[in-house]
């Protein structure tokens, strides 16, 4: 069960930093991609901060969109140079 809801929680973070970052989405495998790798991002961010990221599933969702949103935001900084 944990794999789905990392693949569920991945999916929803990706759509949600699409949207926030005026994107359409990146379709569903794209969105859990973003999502995951935001995760990891997201968690990295919030261990340096020295904060908890105990939040359960909605502190997850929080956690991975907060890095997925970085992420997109560095890719399109790297975009823009290339």
């Amino acid at each position: 069960m944990g794999i789905i809801l990392w693949l569920i929680i991945g999916g929803l973070a990706g759509w949600i930093a699409g949207k926030i970052m005026r994107g359409g989405g990146f379709g569903v495998v794209g969105n859990i991609v973003v999502g995951i790798v935001g995760a990891v991002i997201g968690g990295a961010m919030i261990g340096l901060l020295g904060l908890s990221s105990n939040g359960g599933i909605i502190g997850s969702l929080v956690t991975a969109v907060i890095g997925a949103v970085v992420l997109l935001w560095v890719v399109s900084l790297i975009k823009r140079k290339g």
